[in-house]
């Protein structure tokens, strides 16, 4: 052993002292346990500050530099989350005039209708949902719904309820949908639509 020392410059007590922390039981176990249990329960997206506070307010008092150095030995550090979907684009094209001006009510049936679309998490996946609501009983005349909010999902949507309405032996040009955008009138027709998608 003296020559393996002598050879690699190493000093006998640095060799010692080494072999006996190496040897010596994890002070750190119980802190890198619950470490792991905070990374794990939040899917990996919290950091070092947010693990430390969350230990903080179970009673242990822990050090954020602790907790960020024993992150380090375990290999583990926060996922960056990807950014919402935000579809807003700011003014794209022409707004159409808002019919509505804040009347959410209707004297007849399919005179007023109103849609938007709504983000879901089903099963870990997004889901959206365009559904079209009648303001004069406040019935789902149709609605369509996708893994994406893109316009075909409401152009199926719309047509759905233009189908329906034209059914009920409606007048088509009383009808008119209000969106965020602005309204569309239902009297359109089928061939003017795919010219604006």
């Amino acid at each position: 052993m003296a020559d393996l020392l002598r050879a690699a410059g190493l000093p006998r007590s640095t060799y010692y002292y080494r072999a006996k922390t190496l040897a010596a039981p994890d002070r750190h176990r119980g802190l890198k346990a619950k470490i792991q249990a905070v990374y794990a329960a939040h899917r990996g997206l919290y950091g070092y500050r947010r693990i430390t506070l969350t230990i903080r307010s179970d009673g242990e008092l822990v050090n954020h530099k602790k907790v960020q150095r024993l992150m380090n030995e375990l290999g583990i550090r926060s996922r960056v989350r990807r950014k919402k979907f935000r579809s807003y684009q700011g003014e794209v094209g022409e707004a159409a005039p808002n019919l509505l001006n804040r009347e959410f009510t209707a004297s007849s049936p399919n005179e007023k209708w109103v849609t938007d679309v709504t983000e879901f998490r089903v099963a870990g996946k997004k889901l959206y949902l365009s559904p079209v609501m009648d303001l004069y009983n406040g019935e789902i005349v149709a609605y369509e719904s996708s893994h994406r909010p893109d316009f075909p999902m409401v152009m199926g949507m719309l047509r759905k309820a233009v189908k329906k309405c034209g059914n009920a032996g409606m007048r088509l040009h009383r009808c008119f949908i209000q969106t965020r955008v602005g309204t569309i009138a239902c009297n359109r027709t089928e061939r003017h639509w795919r010219a604006t998608e």
